[in-house]
């Protein structure tokens, strides 16, 4: 069954507490080195900006209920806030960011371009964080949310404005490390959900859209007053880089399946049919440390609830990403003692399962080779164990449905990518 908004919502704060947890117990083994200086309570600013994806649920009670329409795009983020620690591990703070960008889905016909935007909005929130080790920082978020949503048309659909404003709300999980003076660097994964309102009425009815969000965090914040001491007192861990490990993940993201649909008078492109939902992976690697860098290779296996499903009077129609393997390689620099910064890619297989409720029953499925890319923080929380978060982008090769409908070649045609943020543990081996 689809995961609804506060399913979702639960098991992102359930990810966050297990993976923060976790950690906890690690730090209570750290070997002892010197301790850090920074002073995480005071006032900051930041920049930043990152990637994401929207997912448009419309319904139209009680005809259609369709999760989702969905598109990609990338922002800009300024942020301010305030930290407290309220402990030598634990820290309590607030934040208030503005951001603005182009995510979201769109659609090509012959003649017109349609776009549907969130073009620009703000989040207040709170967060707590607890010190994996003296310089680097685990938190969970959870906040208010306002976004201004922007439907342009051209060509023959100039006419074709329509701009809402949502509010709603935002949880997340992040990861904050000292990069040197008073600078450290922020990785963050948010969803962001903004209720179900009409937008046309009819008699009878009306039309509803349930937006949502996924998205990830890059910035840099200034923190005043972090070298004016105070910093934490408990030992930090020593970690070797390199050895082989094993490790596990959970996370949440989006697919965006971009549908091209050509009858010979002209091509739609719909970019495209969304979909949202949480993932589990395993995987086993080896790392080598060159010093101040660290490269390594590493295979992945993963399955995930992340799904679009039109609900129909009689039965409904589901299309899942269910499972896929990554074999990539990755090179991280220590931006301090426990932490790496790190970069991905390589090659990535999906399986995809489109099925109705019986009696139809499957339709089709299929598999398909791409890439990925992305990037994230991974530090150490004992000699042996590690967490991190990171972001990733994947894209497969395009799939052409034509001759399963008995179409000439190149009429029906789909093309998937993901956005996906996981946090995980590893442990290496000695």
């Amino acid at each position: 069954m689809f995961l609804r908004v506060s399913a979702k919502s639960f098991l992102l704060g359930a990810v966050s507490a297990v993976a923060l947890m976790s950690a906890a117990q690690a730090a209570d083994v750290v070997q002892p080195v010197e301790a850090s200086g920074f002073n995480w309570s005071g006032a900051y600013i930041g920049i930043g900006g990152g990637f994401g994806a929207s997912v448009h649920k419309f319904s139209v009670a009680p005809i259609i209920d369709f999760n989702g329409i969905g598109g990609n795009g990338v922002f800009g983020e300024l942020t301010a806030g305030y930290d407290y620690m309220v402990s030598d591990r634990f820290l309590l703070g607030g934040f208030i960011d503005a951001n603005g960008g182009n995510i979201g889905p769109s659609i090509s016909i012959p003649g017109a371009d349609i776009d549907l935007t969130n073009s620009y909005g703000f989040d207040v929130g709170l967060r707590a964080g607890y010190l994996l080790n003296p310089d680097t920082l685990g938190y969970v978020l959870g906040g208010y949310s306002w976004q201004h949503f922007k439907l342009d048309g051209s060509g023959f659909a100039e006419g074709l404005n329509f701009t809402q404003n949502r509010s709603g709300y935002v949880l997340g999980v992040g990861m904050e490390t000292v990069l040197r003076g008073n600078w450290t660097l922020k990785t963050e994964y948010r969803y962001a959900a903004y209720g179900d309102k009409s937008v046309i009425d009819f008699g009878g009815g009306s039309l509803n859209v349930e937006p949502s969000t996924h998205t990830f965090h890059i910035a840099a914040n200034y923190r005043f007053g972090a070298q004016n001491g105070g910093g934490a007192s408990f030992a930090a861990p020593t970690y070797n880089w390199t050895g082989f490990y094993v490790g596990g993940a959970l996370g949440a993201g989006t697919a965006v399946h971009d549908l091209g649909v050509d009858l010979g008078g002209g091509a739609l492109d719909l970019n495209g049919i969304g979909s949202e939902g949480v993932l589990g992976e395993a995987s086993i690697g080896y790392d080598y440390d060159f010093g101040s860098w660290v490269a390594g290779v590493q295979l992945d296996a993963s399955y995930s609830g992340i799904r679009s499903k039109l609900d129909i009077p009689g039965g409904s129609i589901k299309l899942d990403n269910d499972y896929g393997f990554d074999a990539l390689a990755r090179v991280g620099a220590k931006v301090n003692e426990s932490t790496l910064a790190y970069v991905i890619g390589g090659y990535s297989y999906q399986h995809f399962d489109l099925h109705a409720s019986d009696p139809v029953g499957d339709i089709i499925d299929w598999n398909k080779s791409g890439f990925t890319v992305g990037g994230g923080l991974e530090t150490a929380v004992s000699s042996n164990m590690t967490v991190g978060l990171e972001y990733r982008y994947s894209q497969f090769g395009k799939k052409d449905f034509s001759s399963e409908f008995g179409a000439p070649d190149g009429t029906l045609t789909d093309k998937a990518s993901f956005q996906t943020v996981r946090i995980g543990a590893k442990y290496k081996f000695n």
